[in-house]
C-alpha cells in the first residue's frame, strides 16, 4: 500500500482536538505534541504524517491499538517503578523520528516504511482499562510506537486508568514541549526516555534535536513524573569514552537519583553494519556513569552476562535490594516504601 494511502486510511481513527494546536500570526496552526512544532496549513499533516489539520483543531490518532500485550514493567525498562509488576501495553503507529536503528520500526515507521505493518484494531479507553484489570496489571503503558504524536489518545487511557487505581507510563523518544508535558502531567505517572546519543548531528540525522530531549529530561524531573533514561549503546556510534561521559554528566546534573540504563544494540532493520554491542562496553559505560556521580547505572539486553549491572543497591551502603536477570525480578528487598532495609536510606522511585 502507498504510504500516502496509508496515511489516509489511518484518518478514519482519528478524533479532532484542540488542546495541543495552537494559533500562529501567520494563520497557521501550531502542533505542540513534539518538538518539530510543525506550523500547517488547512489539511496539512505534520512530520509525523498522523496529525493533520483540520480548522482550528487537529485530527489526531484516537480509537485503535496496533499492538497490546502483557509485559513485565522491566521491558520497558523501568526499574525503580514498582519492580516486578506487570504492565499492559498498547500502541498505535506512526513516529516523529526515523531511526535506522528502530527496534520498533514495524509499528513506528508504518507511515514512511511500505514493508511495516498498517494492521490496527479498534478499541477504546474503557476496553484498555478492563484488559488492564483484567490481567492484573498495575501500569498501562503507552508504547511501541512514539506516545508523544498520539498524546491525546494516551490522555483520555490514562485518565481512565487513573480513576481505576492503575498507575501510567510513557516509553518515549523524549523529543516533547514543554506544553505537550503540562497537558499529560495530571494523568502521567512515568516515562521512560530514550538518550540515543549528545551530539546534535546525531539527532539531526535521525530527524530530532538533542536540546529537546535534554529539556525533556529535565522538565519531567522538575514535574515529578518519574523518569528512567536509556541510551542504546551503539559500536562507531555514540560509544566513545567522551560521548558516554558527557551524557552521565549531563544526567548527573539534573539528579544524580536518575537511573540510566545503557543497553545493547544488535543490528536492526536499516543499521546491520555495527556489530552487536559487547558486555565489555556496557561495562565501561556503566562505570563511567558511577564516575559521574548517578546512584543507579544498569546494564541490558545481555542478560546474565554483566553481575550486578541488573541489580538496584542502596545508594549509602550498597546493599544489594532488587535482584535481576533480564526482565525477572530475582528478590526484592526494598518493599513497597523504599527503604533499606540495612541502613534505612529512602531509595528514589515509586515503590507502592
Amino acid at each position: 500500500m502507498h504510504i500516502g494511502a496509508v496515511a489516509t486510511a489511518l484518518d478514519r481513527w482519528t478524533a479532532v482536538r484542540r488542546e495541543l494546536a495552537m494559533p500562529h500570526p501567520s494563520g497557521k496552526v501550531v502542533c505542540v505534541a513534539c518538538a518539530h512544532r510543525c506550523k500547517l496549513q488547512e489539511g496539512a499533516r505534520g512530520v509525523c504524517l498522523v496529525r493533520r489539520r483540520e480548522g482550528q483543531a487537529l485530527a489526531v490518532p484516537w480509537g485503535y491499538a496496533a499492538g497490546i500485550a502483557v509485559d513485565p514493567i522491566e521491558k520497558k525498562p523501568f526499574f525503580h517503578f514498582l519492580p516486578g509488576s506487570r504492565a499492559l501495553s498498547f500502541g498505535m503507529l506512526g513516529c516523529d523520528l526515523h531511526c535506522a536503528y528502530c527496534q520498533n520500526w514495524f509499528t513506528s515507521q508504518s507511515l514512511r516504511d511500505e514493508e511495516a505493518t498498517t494492521r490496527a484494531t479498534p478499541v477504546t479507553p474503557d476496553g484498555l482499562v478492563a484488559a488492564a484489570l483484567e490481567h492484573r496489571c498495575a501500569v498501562i503503558t503507552s508504547t511501541y510506537n512514539e506516545p508523544l504524536i498520539t498524546a491525546e489518545w494516551a490522555h483520555d487511557v490514562f485518565a481512565l486508568a487513573k480513576k481505576a487505581g492503575l498507575r501510567t507510563s510513557f516509553v518515549s523518544n523524549g523529543h516533547a514541549t514543554g506544553e505537550v508535558l503540562d497537558y499529560l502531567a495530571p494523568v502521567l505517572d512515568a516515562c521512560k526516555v530514550d538518550l540515543k546519543a549528545f551530539r546534535p548531528a546525531t539527532y539531526r540525522a535521525l530527524g530530532g534535536k538533542l536540546e529537546a530531549v535534554k529539556e525533556t529530561i529535565r522538565a519531567l524531573v522538575e514535574r515529578s513524573i518519574w523518569c528512567e533514561v536509556v541510551t542504546l549503546v551503539v559500536p562507531g556510534l555514540n560509544d566513545s569514552d567522551e560521548e558516554l561521559a558527557d551524557i552521565a554528566a549531563f544526567l548527573a546534573g539534573v539528579s544524580r537519583q536518575l537511573p540510566w540504563h545503557v543497553t545493547a544494540f544488535h543490528p536492526d532493520y536499516r543499521m546491520t553494519d555495527p556489530p552487536r554491542t559487547p558486555a565489555a562496553t556496557l561495562a565501561r559505560a556503566a562505570h563511567i556513569g558511577r564516575e559521574a556521580g548517578l546512584a543507579f547505572v544498569y546494564a541490558g539486553n545481555l542478560p546474565g552476562q554483566l553481575a550486578g549491572l541488573e541489580d538496584t543497591r542502596c545508594p549509602s551502603c550498597s546493599a544489594v535490594l532488587i535482584r535481576r536477570i533480564g526482565f525477572t525480578v530475582l528478590d526484592n528487598r526494598l518493599g513497597d516504601r523504599g527503604r533499606c532495609p540495612d541502613c534505612r536510606t529512602l531509595v528514589a522511585g515509586v515503590w507502592a
